[in-house]
């Protein structure tokens, strides 16, 4: 009887199999850093990754990220390393209005805002001085322009005598 060995199938060749699968364009991976290499950074310790999708239309890239229970003023997006789009909150949970000093919680069910980091790396054409960012009902949009793309090079033919 002859043994067979089945080796598993490496993390690339998984996530290739996946968006083949799920029809992704090959470029949209491209965008975000692994999650397995953002949680062996130190900075990343304790900080949980936000959902987000990703849209590529003709004018730029939409990054809709979900956000719940923090406002605009919790959330920092930042590029680092002149193509990183950054997006950190500290996750704090804040006195609700109406509070007053000296009172405190009996019961809190709701999860508080966790520490959140994400990274994106940005393609050559994105255009990082003309990125905007809003954060409404618990959804954070960023917006990364395009750059427009170079003309193309023209042939000219020339008659040689």
């Amino acid at each position: 009887m002859s043994r067979v060995e089945i080796s598993s199938p490496s993390s690339v060749d998984l996530e290739a199999a996946v968006n083949h699968l799920l029809k992704f364009p090959d470029t949209i991976p491209t965008y975000m850093y692994p999650s397995r290499a953002a949680h062996g950074a130190k900075e990343n310790q304790g900080a949980s990754t936000i959902p987000v999708d990703i849209l590529d239309s003709a004018k730029d890239y939409t990054f809709y990220l979900d956000v719940p229970g923090l406002s605009k003023s919790d959330i920092q997006v930042t590029v680092e390393d002149e193509n990183t789009l950054v997006i950190r909150s500290n996750g704090k949970r804040k006195r609700e209005d109406g509070e007053e000093e000296g009172c405190k919680y009996v019961r809190l069910e709701r999860k508080a805002p966790q520490k959140m980091l994400r990274k994106f790396r940005l393609p050559e054409n994105a255009n990082v001085g003309a990125i905007t960012a809003k954060c409404e009902n618990g959804v954070l949009t960023v917006v990364v322009e395009k750059l427009p793309s170079p003309p193309k090079p023209k042939t000219v033919a020339v008659n040689v005598s």
